[in-house]
């Protein structure tokens, strides 16, 4: 699953992609077709107008701006919605630093509830559906997020990136500075790892400064992912990482909901 890097904060429409995406050129026109049960993964369909059509059980995930619905502008709709039931979406926004700390514990925390609960069904966190990342793979994509995002961007670290992370499936980044794509970790490797990057970054968010964050980030001059995180800020950087933590668990959480409910039919 790709996240939306909503690292600008200010808005939507300026994200880019935390990962390597398609880049479309071509316009299709479709009249008079079946689409009943299609699914579109990954596509940008920015500027898409959907005329006439009937709609019904459908599903939406992305990155979702000036959607109008029947004449009515429905993302304001959502996005207070959203922040209603996830009111850490506040906080992931905000330029102040506490807000940022206490926005980084309550992620953390709902990440080791959601491990613990993991723990309690066994083989479960390398389950998937609807062909989306098992629990595994989602921890191991945060993985490379932090090394990525936070020390490569925020520390201007050069250093290989963690060997079991997951990035982007293109070239050159494919399997590129460090990761290994032949390792397959358990569960308890990867929670060791992302708990001290974890105890990294909360160091970190303990010590920084506004004026720090409102600094261009220290992105090293090189090949290495993510290339367009160059003129940036570090609170843009990091605004990647807070946004990928929490998109990734709502996901993962979402996902597992969906298993126990497979389980107890």
């Amino acid at each position: 699953m790709i996240v939306w890097d909503l690292s600008r904060n200010s808005r939507p429409g300026d994200a880019g992609l935390s990962v390597l995406g398609p880049s479309m050129r071509s316009m299709t026109r479709y009249v008079d077709v079946d689409l009943r049960g299609a699914e579109f993964r990954e596509c940008d369909l920015t500027g898409a107008r959907l005329i006439g059509v009937v709609m019904q059980d459908a599903v939406i995930e992305g990155l979702i701006t000036n959607l109008v619905v029947n004449g009515v502008e429905v993302t304001e709709y959502v996005e207070a919605e959203l922040d209603r039931r996830h009111p850490v979406r506040v906080l992931i926004r905000s330029e102040d630093p506490a807000d940022l700390r206490e926005a980084w514990r309550q992620l953390h925390a709902g990440w080791a509830a959601t491990i613990e609960r993991i723990r309690r069904t066994p083989g479960i966190e390398r389950r998937s559906v609807n062909d989306e990342w098992s629990a595994v793979q989602t921890m191991r994509h945060l993985v490379f997020v932090h090394d990525s995002w936070f020390r490569r961007c925020c520390l201007g670290s050069t250093d290989l990136f963690t060997p079991m992370g997951i990035g982007p499936t293109v070239e050159p980044y494919r399997g590129a500075h460090g990761l290994d794509l032949s390792i397959d970790p358990d569960l308890d490797e990867i929670v060791s790892v992302r708990d001290a990057q974890a105890a990294e970054l909360e160091a970190w968010l303990d010590e920084v400064t506004a004026a720090q964050l409102a600094a261009r980030a220290p992105v090293p001059d090189d090949d290495v992912w993510p290339p367009y995180a160059r003129g940036r800020l570090v609170r843009q950087c990091l605004g990647t990482v807070l946004n990928e933590t929490f998109e990734h668990h709502r996901f993962c959480v979402r996902d597992l909901d969906l298993i126990a409910a497979q389980d107890a039919e």
